[in-house]
């Protein structure tokens, strides 16, 4: 396993050799915007298998994605409305039209991790607990069998943010599905159901 511990940002170094284990097929704890998560590239199957299995999450729980950009998720089929263009980078996960499916999608507020993103493509990122564990803020906090299974791990310190402000887009106009930080939730809010 490789492992990084950074005191700010991580260098372009650093975020080379994170990019090329994760294009490699590995799984990555990261530090994001939020909290804590486990990462690998959306379009490899096999090191999302893994990241189920880590969790030990059914296949019904489709993982969220992070991209640098709405461009980058528009090349996957996504479709974004042009209200979210506005808000995004921010701790948001959007519902998304792709196609006849569904996509979970954040664009996140880290210029590194954006830069990350430009070197890989899409990730899947997942919370690093359980299911009703809380949520993990330092490495130190991951679960032995699941720390183990890892290829790469950043260590950027303490992660005091709360989980994501989630809000479904499929429908005729924009719904609260989970209140993340309760500021930008209220942000989200005047912005959106004013603006549409």
């Amino acid at each position: 396993m490789k492992r990084w511990r950074v005191g700010g940002e991580p260098s372009d170094d650093v975020l080379d050799e994170i990019a090329d284990v994760l294009r490699a097929g590995g799984v990555a704890l990261l530090p994001t915007d939020t909290i804590y998560g486990l990462h690998a590239l959306a379009l490899d199957e096999s090191a999302v298998a893994r990241i189920r299995s880590m969790k030990e999450r059914g296949d019904e729980k489709p993982f969220v994605v992070i991209a640098s950009s709405a461009e980058q998720l528009e090349r996957l089929g996504v479709s974004i409305p042009e209200a979210l263009r506005e808000i995004w980078p921010a701790p948001l996960t959007a519902i998304l039209a792709s196609g006849e499916k569904t996509i979970a999608a954040r664009i996140p507020d880290l210029p590194w991790l954006r830069s990350l993103l430009n070197r890989t493509g899409p990730l899947v990122s997942t919370s690093a607990n359980r299911s009703g564990e809380p949520p993990i803020t330092t490495p130190e906090m991951l679960a032995g069998d699941v720390f183990e299974r890892l290829d790469a791990v950043l260590d950027a310190g303490p992660r005091e943010g709360q989980p994501s402000t989630i809000v479904d887009f499929t429908g005729d106009e924009p719904r609260m599905v989970r209140e993340g930080d309760p500021g930008f939730s209220q942000f989200l809010r005047k912005r959106l159901w004013k603006g549409l």
